[in-house]
């Protein structure tokens, strides 16, 4: 069994989730159940994903759970990108994690390619 906490691409996603986390504290109070959960939850998704696909049997399995995570990745850019056009977010931020989001899409698809 591969252990996931070894993966970079999971330190990154770990790493960027919590910044997520951070930066979405000062969302407006009634988005908690909107915006603010679903962005937590997609940009958390890809480490869970990452982690679930650590676990498989075979590699073909682990590239299916990585192909997920680019998913769950382009899901939170959208969300991104709305907290940004909403104001929620400041352009500091947004532009730092959108830049940690995109190497680790990039990280997610040359591991995608290894294990096909």
């Amino acid at each position: 069994m591969r252990d996931f906490k070894k993966f970079e691409v999971w330190q990154l996603s770990h790493q960027l989730t919590l910044k997520v986390y951070t930066s979405t504290k000062s969302f407006p109070k009634e988005e908690v159940f909107g915006l603010t959960s679903q962005i937590r939850r997609s940009f958390a998704s890809i480490g869970y994903n990452i982690s679930e696909g650590s676990g498989r049997n075979s590699d073909k399995e682990f590239a299916h759970f990585i192909n997920i995570a680019l998913g769950s990745s382009n899901e939170a850019e959208n969300q991104l990108i709305l907290a940004k056009d909403l104001g929620y977010i400041h352009e500091n931020d947004y532009q730092n994690i959108l830049e940690e989001l995109t190497i680790l899409k990039k990280k997610l698809v040359t591991l995608w390619n290894k294990l096909k």
